[in-house]
């Protein structure tokens, strides 16, 4: 038995139609999964030729997370096995100090999260499916300049522990997994950016950054029946940057 076969599960990746979540939608689909992914552009083809973003085999909706009308009003998969929430967004140059900035980053960070696990509670509970909450090593550090993601970032660690004890017993098994830098278009004001990205270097004893596929591994094993007693913790994969 291969326990990282995923033939016949159905999965769901919010916010992957780049990044980190792409990388984990395309992992799922390696294993044979049926995968959808929820993203921010109209159709699968506005995402041709966007970095990190690769839309084939895997069945696209728009859905704009933030908005929880959109969220109520989404159709979904008919069933589900595996739901990843990895949505995320952040705003620069302080401008989650504005009250505009930082209610955006609250509601596709940290509200959606509930949103799109209450949308889809009791189908995960009749197939006693997954949920991986996908947050950040923000969450357990300060951010000056990021006072939203990091707030966001920390409730979703703690909304991992929460759903993971009041769910168990409905048969769902709730996760986290919290990346460290990964080359996407949230970091590039630091891999894009010479003495910031050697910097960033410095601190993780690996001395590299993370790729989408270092979170995959990480996703697999957390939905698979390897992962079948853990409850409610969330993984840390950042190479050591936390240490």
């Amino acid at each position: 038995m291969n326990e990282l076969d995923f033939k016949n599960k159905a999965v769901l990746v919010v916010g992957g139609s780049s990044g980190i979540g792409n990388g984990i939608a395309h992992a799922f689909l390696e294993r044979d999964a049926a995968v959808h992914v929820w993203g921010t552009r109209a159709k699968a083809s506005d995402y041709d030729g966007v970095e990190g973003s690769d839309l084939n085999g895997l069945a696209y909706a728009q859905v704009d997370v933030g908005d929880r009308a959109q969220v109520a009003a989404a159709a979904g998969p008919p069933a589900l096995d595996v739901l990843v929430l990895c949505q995320g967004t952040v705003v620069y140059r302080r401008g989650e100090f504005e009250p505009e900035g930082w209610d955006r980053v609250m509601a596709v960070n940290l509200d959606s999260l509930m949103a799109c696990a209450m949308k889809f509670h009791d189908m995960l509970a009749a197939r006693k499916g997954v949920i991986i909450i996908v947050s950040s090593v923000s969450g357990y550090t300060s951010n000056r300049g990021n006072p939203a993601y990091a707030a966001s970032k920390a409730g979703a660690v703690s909304l991992t522990k929460t759903l993971g004890e009041a769910w168990a017993r409905d048969g769902i098994r709730v996760v986290g997994l919290a990346p460290g830098l990964v080359d996407t278009k949230l970091t590039k004001v630091t891999t894009e950016h010479p003495e910031r990205r050697e910097g960033a270097l410095r601190a993780i004893p690996l001395g590299r950054m993370g790729t989408p596929g270092d979170m995959a591994g990480a996703a697999l094993f957390l939905a698979s029946p390897l992962a079948a007693y853990v409850v409610g913790q969330t993984l840390i994969v950042d190479g050591g940057l936390s240490l």
